[in-house]
């Protein structure tokens, strides 16, 4: 009784017809198609058949689809870091940050430019003037056979990468922040002044 309630035993009328003689199917339960198709059989039974892939293969004969954009993201994405937020599909109007880069790419490559590592930097620059801040990853080769002295230079390289980006964090905040006045400012020599009171 379970294998007939399996797709690859019988068709789908078979499977039904005996839901119904085993009562697990009421009559009044019986689908709308049922008697159709009892009164009009097909002229070939739709069962399920295997396809034999190892006698003969089929070669898929559909290209790769590959854009010239799609190029230009995958190596955005490779080199720059798109950032934490989601994209916001509720505006029609939104353009992804890598869209706008390949928006901008496109539009430079029209003005005569062909070197791609030069046009690749060129979009960056261009965005930047624009406001748009893209971060790069930041990407360490390590080699495979590491001796002591490598393990050495890379953890020195390591530090010196965390100064840099402690450096530009502290060049960002301190150009955010508004100036300040240097009379509450503790580490600016303020005044001499007694507690003695006014002296006579």
């Amino acid at each position: 009784m379970a294998n007939s309630r399996l797709e690859k035993f019988g068709s789908i009328f078979t499977r039904v017809r005996d839901l119904m003689r085993a009562g697990v199917i009421k009559q009044s339960e019986k689908p709308l198609w049922y008697d159709v198709y009892a009164a009009f059989p097909p002229k070939r039974e739709p069962l399920y058949k295997e396809h034999a892939t190892d006698l003969h293969k089929v070669e898929d004969k559909v290209p790769p689809i590959l854009y010239e954009e799609d190029i230009i993201r995958a190596k955005f994405f490779e080199v720059y870091w798109s950032g934490p937020r989601p994209f916001d599909l509720t505006q029609s109007n939104f353009k992804s940050t890598s869209q706008r880069f390949v928006e901008k790419f496109q539009e430079l490559k029209k003005q005569g430019e062909t070197d791609e590592e030069i046009l690749f930097e060129e979009t960056g620059k261009a965005l930047l003037a624009e406001g748009l801040i893209l971060r790069r990853k930041a990407r360490i080769h390590m080699p495979e056979n590491r001796g002591p002295v490598l393990g050495m230079k890379l953890k020195t390289m390591l530090e010196e990468m965390q100064k840099q980006e402690h450096s530009q964090e502290t060049e960002a905040s301190e150009q955010t922040q508004p100036p300040t006045d240097n009379s509450s400012d503790p580490a600016l020599p303020s005044a001499p002044h007694s507690d003695n009171g006014p002296s006579s």
